[in-house]
């Protein structure tokens, strides 16, 4: 069975490496020589006003490319008429955000260079920008990514109380090691999580009704009062949340690292990543060495860009990213 598996690992690698080549830097340079600069500015406008936007779209990005590769399946609507509930609809996706603004860069984009830009192109380049104005890694990526025909609610992805060794499982499936995890969680520095992913660490920690004692103590005082002092929520915007990087919680930088290692992890994933042996070493070298984070995060986030992408004929261009053009 190990030898299947192993074969397995290296027939995807192989095959992801092979299409990945198929990419390149500057695909639209003849096709829609602007497309970048518009991408780029559209996101420069948004993190103006919104810096959270950042940690929005390495989240729409990431669980876009973690499903079926990067092919913007996530960003199709559920078509009630049909009875057909979308990626973008699964539990995993509920609070995934960023939608909007992908929809504002390919309504401008279509109107200079129709079916040109691929939706999956535009996420891949609109989080590589908000990456760099949050301060983070500036890095080319390759693109001529085109957009996928299937969009189902059968979503696997890794959750936040799952163990260190089970994450690093679903990342070897999609062809990331255990640098990549590591590397690829400290997104976490410019995201934020709803009580609901958290609450039981502060309350009723597996059911012992007291707290995890993996987490700081006045970090536990104060997610108890965020969760149970609001009113109580009828949407899921009225959940309250909070941020998972509590220092520069707008910046892309190695300061999550440093804190998981003083026990202030939100999630369960974060504080894990600083006391499993699998990746404690990796979270103690970020967190001393915020260069090697850097570089660490752009090789990382151009690995996870190329997944399962569709090139040449495969797949289509989407006229809007919520709809395929043919729903038939």
């Amino acid at each position: 069975m190990k030898i299947v598996a192993l074969l397995l690992v290296f027939l995807c690698y192989f095959f992801q490496n092979f299409v990945s080549a198929q990419l390149k830097i500057g695909f639209y340079n003849s096709s829609c020589p602007n497309a970048e600069f518009i991408v780029k500015s559209i996101v420069q406008k948004r993190f103006k006003n919104n810096p959270s936007i950042t940690g929005a779209l390495l989240r729409l990005h990431f669980h876009d490319c973690g499903v079926r590769g990067c092919d913007a399946s996530i960003l199709i609507d559920s078509d009630s008429s049909k009875n057909q509930i979308s990626e973008k609809d699964s539990a995993p996706n509920l609070t995934v955000r960023g939608y909007e603004l992908i929809d504002e860069i390919k309504e401008k984009l279509e109107s200079i260079c129709p079916s040109i830009v691929s939706c999956s192109d535009i996420v891949t380049l609109a989080t590589r920008d908000a990456v760099a104005l949050a301060g983070g890694p500036k890095y080319t990526i390759p693109t001529g990514r085109r957009d996928g025909l299937v969009s189902n609610s059968s979503v696997d992805l890794p959750g936040p109380t799952q163990p260190v060794s089970e994450i690093l499982k679903f990342f070897r499936t999609i062809g990331l090691n255990k640098f990549d995890m590591v590397t690829l969680l400290g997104a976490h520095t410019v995201g934020v999580a709803h009580c609901s992913f958290f609450q039981s660490r502060v309350s009723d920690f597996r059911g012992t009704g007291r707290p995890d004692p993996t987490m700081d103590p006045e970090l536990v005082k104060k997610l108890f009062r965020l969760c149970n002092t609001s009113k109580p929520a009828t949407t899921l915007n009225d959940v309250p949340r909070t941020f998972l990087d509590q220092n520069t919680s707008f910046i892309v930088d190695n300061q999550y690292y440093n804190q998981i290692l003083k026990k202030k992890g939100i999630l369960k994933i974060d504080q894990e990543l600083a006391l499993d042996k699998l990746s404690a070493p990796i979270v103690a070298r970020f967190a001393k060495n915020g260069n090697a984070f850097r570089k660490s995060f752009a090789k990382s986030m151009v690995k996870m860009g190329n997944i399962n992408v569709l090139v040449g004929d495969d797949g289509e261009i989407r006229k809007n990213c919520r709809v395929f053009n043919n729903p038939n």
